[in-house]
């Protein structure tokens, strides 16, 4: 299967550069992935459309104030850094723009005064990521000082205040992710009452947003993509709900294709359990994927040719998603992450 198949035409005006006027009132589609039935709502119908006996998993992961700016100490040129995981020791995973000028030895100086090095290019992991070193000890703190929010390149603007809250769920509390596990965007506190009041029981896990989510396809045959490691964790409660609700056939409801990649992965199919615990994943999930958890979803509308976009194929069927995004396109739905939301039933 080609990359380019999962391609599809989108005008500019209906990439979101902002989110809505107030947080919840998005539109929402729905579509029934047995029979291809596409329907049109609103976010505040979402509690009439699930089962009532369904098992909502959401993401709680917080986004990291993760894109600094720093000066090269050479040419006084600002240089922009978008940290991705620690590795120990003041050292940190970064993508680097302009990376061929970012060259081992190079020094960057950051707002508060602290300094870092460029000590080691990985090219084996691809020519952008640099690993950095700081003379100092680099904590969430550092961040909220020096840091943006880090918007992804579709959205043509710097970051504004606006997005420290709008760019983050409300639930979200363990602080890790590099972008927005964006489905759970649409949810209020509001809402998350509302389905509470329905008898929809709510769970938790945590995937660090990283390159495995939004780092693009490049290679032509999708096979030949090589998802990178992130890391998650599931509580006991967690893994006793989801556990419970696979023996008795019960509805469970991804909120984001995160919390899918998760449950997929940390799942055992030989005990039927899921486990508690942390653990990393790399898992592609593309059509022809057998899921072995997750049986409704709730996710945005993806970009073209990306490892999202292959997910929600497999979950449903590739022709019935792109007849559905042809009809979102018609619609004038807003897509990707500051987007209106998708149901997957």
């Amino acid at each position: 299967m080609l990359t380019k198949d999962f391609y599809f035409d989108l005008p500019e005006e209906l990439i979101a550069q902002h989110p809505s006027n107030i947080r919840g009132e998005d539109k929402l589609m729905v579509l029934e992935k047995n029979t291809g039935k596409v329907t049109h709502h609103m976010m505040n119908e979402l509690p009439e459309l699930i089962p009532e006996d369904a098992l909502m998993i959401f993401n709680d992961s917080k986004v990291r104030r993760s894109r600094v700016y720093g000066i090269k100490e050479t040419t006084g040129r600002e240089c922009e850094f978008l940290f991705i995981q620690p590795l120990g020791e003041n050292k940190w995973k970064a993508m680097v723009k302009n990376a061929k000028k970012q060259r081992v030895g190079c020094k960057y100086q950051f707002p508060d005064g602290s300094i870092a090095s460029i000590i080691k290019n990985p090219a084996d992991e691809g020519t952008e990521f640099r690993t950095i070193e700081f003379n100092c000890n680099i904590t969430e703190e550092w961040f909220e000082v020096n840091g943006h929010i880090p918007l992804p390149p579709y959205i043509r603007r710097q970051d504004t205040q606006e997005d420290s809250s709008r760019y983050q769920n409300i639930y979200a509390k363990e602080t890790g992710s590099a972008a927005c596990p964006t489905a759970g965007l649409h949810f209020t506190k509001k809402m998350l009452e509302t389905l509470e009041t329905k008898g929809i029981q709510k769970a938790w896990v945590t995937l660090h947003v990283g390159l495995g989510t939004f780092l693009p396809v490049r290679a032509e045959q999708i096979k030949d993509h090589k998802m990178h490691y992130e890391s998650y964790s599931i509580t006991s409660e967690t893994a006793k709900l989801v556990t419970e609700a696979k023996k008795i056939n019960r509805p469970i409801l991804a909120v984001g294709t995160t919390s899918v990649r998760t449950l997929e992965s940390a799942w055992d199919e030989e005990k039927q359990i899921l486990p508690s615990g942390t653990g990393n994943t790399n898992i592609f999930i593309y059509p022809g994927y057998k899921f072995k958890v997750v049986n409704k979803l709730f996710t945005n509308f993806h970009t073209p040719e990306s490892t999202l976009l292959m997910l929600v194929s497999a979950f449903a069927g590739k022709e019935k998603i792109m007849n559905a995004y042809t009809q979102a396109v018609e619609n004038r739905y807003r897509f990707f992450s500051y987007g209106d939301a998708m149901l997957l039933l």
